[in-house]
């Protein structure tokens, strides 16, 4: 059975929608004393239910919410110690579902973990599980998906449209035009004006 993980373009960064805290918002808030650590403990365990969140992200929503920052860290720090935030697996399980799922790079991958607070170290520990034959393999496999779309366009656009493709992604601009010229050499292109348009290195 597939295991889905809920990443995605969805995310919200662990902002919180303007209904939250209103007056009836959630059980958990109606019943919960004015006490700010019983609202920031309220906050955060009703955004860990939906999916997966960073320190960072939970720390911006209870800022949102005007819990004061030493209340914060404390029920954050907390949650730490009994693993509801876990930094360090958030990353690595954000790098496998968006590499596995959309094909992104390590270079998109670090910048997306970048916008929800996590630390650099954490981030390069969990790129660093892609290696560049698995990242090259992936955009091989980006590229026969898009190629059968890009047929019937000149040679120069789609060699744009493909190569466009990878950079979006955050593949390197020379392993993108070297998978898209091999690619194209496969499919029959002319090796010679492939290397005018494509030279290699």
């Amino acid at each position: 059975m597939t295991r889905r993980t809920d990443w995605g373009d969805a995310d919200d960064g662990g902002e919180v929608r303007p209904d939250d805290g209103a007056p009836g918002s959630s059980r958990a808030e109606r019943g919960a004393p004015r006490d700010p650590g019983e609202q920031a403990r309220a906050i955060c365990l009703r955004l860990l239910t939906g999916t997966p969140r960073t320190r960072k992200q939970l720390a911006d929503a209870l800022a949102k919410r005007g819990i004061p920052d030493e209340v914060a860290d404390e029920v954050l720090s907390r949650f730490e110690d009994v693993g509801l935030i876990n930094d360090a697996a958030f990353a690595d399980a954000w790098v496998e579902s968006r590499h596995h799922g959309r094909g992104l790079a390590r270079r998109a991958l670090a910048r997306e973990l970048r916008t929800k607070g996590v630390d650099p170290a954490l981030i390069d520990g969990a790129v660093g599980q892609l290696d560049p034959e698995q990242e090259e393999e992936t955009a091989r496999d980006l590229v026969q998906r898009k190629l059968r779309a890009t047929r019937g366009l000149d040679r120069e656009k789609r060699i744009r449209r493909l190569a466009g493709m990878l950079a979006r992604k955050g593949y390197s601009e020379g392993l993108a035009l070297r998978v898209v010229r091999q690619a194209l050499e496969e499919e029959g292109e002319d090796p010679e004006l492939l290397e005018y348009q494509l030279p290699e290195g």
